[in-house]
């Protein structure tokens, strides 16, 4: 029974670290990209993204803590059956949305680099 619950433990531990690290490439994302781009492409305004990607972060971070913690204890029962969580899997849809749908529309507009406005050159 230990090794099941092992397994499970790692299996937690895998989509909690997956699931920060989607939290973190969003938010990142969104801190790069200039704030009048979300307006342009018909999307929240930044803060209201940056909001809502800090949240993710902050909970998908104490998911991924929590069952590391429980996998390092060789034996712990601490989250079995708990699962993901409701914050982890808010989380998971707010940089999935953020990913899929608002980082392709703000794509070009302005980022950082040496592009000018007649282009990369």
């Amino acid at each position: 029974m230990n090794l099941i619950n092992g397994v499970f433990n790692l299996l937690f531990l895998v989509l909690a670290v997956v699931i920060f690290g989607m939290s973190i490439y969003a938010l990142v994302h969104a801190l790069r990209v200039p704030t009048p781009a979300f307006v342009s492409a018909g999307k929240l305004q930044k803060n209201i993204w940056l909001l809502i990607l800090a949240l993710a972060t902050l909970f998908s971070g104490g998911g991924a803590w929590g069952y590391f913690n429980a996998f390092l204890v060789v034996g712990s029962q601490a989250f079995l059956g708990i699962g993901i969580g409701i914050f982890s899997i808010l989380a998971v849809i707010a940089a999935t949305v953020y990913i899929v749908d608002v980082k392709p529309a703000v794509k070009g507009m302005g980022g950082r680099g040496n592009s000018g406005p007649y282009g990369p050159w």
